[in-house]
Order: structure tokens, then sequence, then C-alpha cells
């Protein structure tokens, strides 16, 4: 991994963090799997700990197929997660947060991973956050200006945290453009169809120069 200092802090140790560990501070409890993140403590946190943080940023993480997850919305609310290819279970868009091992590697008629060339469907670039950012730092300067602003993430409604993770044959409207609101909100953009369809067309042979062109329609955002 190519994670670095040029990282927020906040971001580095999602990426890094070992979650659903048993909570030392509740041990004899139910429910003591450490799987919220606190972004403002850059902790992971059990269930019963949660009073402390309650006025904080908070991240819900669930596993499927024995690796850690994020729900799409909430996501989308603190970085650019174009062209990272989403999964659907319990109804819910979900993304890995980091690449997981490939047993074989598969040659389909897809994209391929830009860091890790995991098969991908169309239009998908990355198969998960932590290989989209170490991406951007290989090619652009920094992750910044694909990070949002976002001063209040409460905690998602639990959900079941069991069941597979099927591929999301549904692709995302390319052309519903969202715009950064200076309220305090979560801003949030999309690229626009002309982009996502010249990334749609080109072979993998110019994949890399595709992808840099694509990524750089983005506004600059200031981080988290």
């Amino acid at each position: 991994m190519l994670f670095s200092s040029h990282l927020p802090r906040w971001l580095q140790v999602l990426l890094t963090e070992k979650f659903f560990n048993a909570c030392i501070i509740h041990e004899d409890a139910k429910k003591n799997e450490k799987n919220i993140y606190c972004l403002d403590c850059c902790i992971s946190v059990c269930p019963n700990c949660l009073s402390p943080h309650s006025s904080h940023r908070l991240l819900q993480i669930r596993r499927y197929v024995y690796h850690d997850v994020l729900r799409l919305d909430d996501a989308t609310k603190l970085m650019d997660c174009a062209f990272v290819q989403s999964y659907i279970t319990n109804s819910a868009k979900v993304i890995f947060i980091n690449q997981r091992p490939q047993t074989r590697q598969f040659r389909g008629s897809g994209n391929f991973c830009s860091t890790c060339d995991r098969s991908l469907q169309d239009p998908y670039l990355f198969c998960s956050l932590s290989c989209k950012v170490n991406y951007l730092l290989r090619t652009e300067d920094g992750v910044s200006k694909f990070l949002f602003e976002c001063n209040f993430l409460p905690l998602s409604e639990a959900g079941s945290e069991d069941g597979l993770v099927t591929p999301d044959s549904v692709l995302e409207p390319s052309g519903s453009s969202k715009t950064s609101s200076g309220s305090g909100a979560c801003g949030e953009v999309s690229l626009n169809s002309t982009a996502t369809t010249e990334i749609v067309r080109k072979k993998r042979s110019s994949l890399k120069h595709v992808v840099r062109h694509a990524l750089r329609q983005y506004p600059k955002f200031r981080e988290v």
C-alpha cells in the first residue's frame, strides 16, 4: 500500500484499521465488535462505546464475504467514489474499503482495477476505496481535491449484517450531477456524461490516460 502522510489522518486510519475485533473495554458485553469508526477521534469503537462520540462524525462498518465495506451513500459524503465498483446487499449499495486477495487471475471482457488489476464490470476502474486512493497518490497531486467537506455524519441505521454481496449490474446515471453546498452540509459531485461515455469506450491500452483525464474534471474541495 502507498498510504502516506499526504493523506488526512481520518482517511489513513480508515484504510488501515482492523475492524470487528472485540472491544477490550466491553469484552463481556454483547455486540462488542468494533464496527463503528469515529472520524473525529480516528478510532474504531463498539456500539457500547458510542456515548462519548454521540456528537462526532461516525461511519458504520459492515462486513460481507469476510471483508469490510462501507455504504456507498456514507462514503460519497466524504470522498469522490466515482468508478469504484459498487455491490448491492440488503437493498443497499456498498463498496469495499480495501482490495481483496485474488485466488486466480480472471480475464473478462470488462475493465480492470487500475491499481491491482482485478477484473471489473464496465465502467468501473477501481475495486475498492483504497485502490482509488493509491491511484490518486501515484498519479495526482494528492487526494485533497477528491475529498468533500462534511461537518455532520450521523450513524446510519443498523441493518442486517449477514448476506452475500452480488455485483451491481445497474450502473449509476452519469448525468445526474450534484453540487457542493457551502452551508456545512456534505458536498457531492459526479462526472459528466461525456467523461463517463469516454471511459466506457476506451480500451485497456489507453486506460491510464482516460482515468487521469476523467478524474481531473472535478473541482477542488477542502479536506475534511
